[in-house]
């Protein structure tokens, strides 16, 4: 079950102009979540805008004992939500509903795995890249932006033994290029990972999932919708996936209750890229 908790604000790191990371004093909904699990936040609940906001669990976070203080939020100011929450100081409180939704398949996959990010698509990524080290399972990340502003948290991956592969569009960081053609690359250079995860835009996923399938490799991607509730009782964040059972071969599902992760091969892109 989710919970409802008043977190405190224990820090507020801002890493540019546009993104910090938000460190919560919420350690009952950080144990529990797993990785590619969300929250659902708000700053004030008597305030506008009325709905809260989803975000992945970024970190779980722990004292030098291993004991588990709270959570953290990869955030971008694109709006009125995301510019409250980049503003915050420490001390202040922010309501918090999780952890919601589908997490990550993990198991023991054979080989590496892959993560692939583009810009704060790496959210879901910090607690799936603990996850992959707990399981000792090798993993890259193939992380994406516009320039090298868009790059963040890229010492923390390596501390952890991620091997790291950066583009850049413009080139100011690492391969110029998509993300997506570092991707193609390292697929056509050898055998493919047990697993591939992305998240990032619509545009990017798609292409990942294609990628994936060409190469008869499994991959799991992380969506991001607009989302009313996270609980599956507004339908707000419907997505239609593959359903070869049924006569149009698709159906639509909550992502907040069916996802946000899903296979990428079961997402009907051409509808989700059309909503978009």
């Amino acid at each position: 079950m989710p919970i409802d908790v008043d977190a405190l604000v224990m820090s507020n790191d801002r890493l540019s102009a546009t993104c910090n990371v938000l460190k919560l004093a919420a350690p009952a909904v950080a144990a529990a979540a797993r990785p590619g699990q969300f929250v659902m936040v708000k700053q004030d609940l008597a305030a506008a805008p009325l709905l809260r906001r989803p975000f992945s669990v970024f970190e779980v976070l722990r004292d030098e004992r291993g004991d588990i203080l709270g959570l953290s939020l990869l955030n971008q100011r694109v709006g009125i939500v995301t510019e409250a929450l980049y503003a915050l100081e420490p001390g202040e409180r922010l309501r918090c509903l999780g952890p919601l939704g589908r997490a990550f398949s993990l198991g023991s996959p054979p080989g590496e795995a892959w993560m692939v990010a583009g810009g704060v698509g790496l959210a879901p990524f910090a607690t799936l890249a603990e996850a992959l080290r707990a399981a000792q399972v090798p993993a890259t990340l193939l992380y994406g932006g516009r320039s090298k502003a868009d790059l963040v948290y890229v010492d923390w991956f390596r501390r952890r033994g991620v091997r790291v592969r950066l583009t850049t569009e413009d080139g100011s960081r690492g391969e110029p290029g998509l993300v997506t053609g570092a991707l193609e690359r390292m697929l056509a250079a050898g055998a493919p990972p047990g697993m591939i995860y992305a998240c990032g835009p619509t545009p990017m996923m798609r292409a990942v999932a294609a990628l994936a399938c060409r190469h008869r490799c499994p991959a799991e991607v992380s969506l991001e919708p607009v989302m009313g509730c996270g609980l599956g009782g507004c339908y707000s964040c419907v997505v239609r996936v593959r359903d070869e059972r049924l006569p149009a071969g698709g159906r639509f599902v909550r992502s907040c209750v069916h996802g946000p992760v899903f296979p990428g091969d079961r997402i009907a892109w051409d509808a989700l890229a059309g909503a978009a």
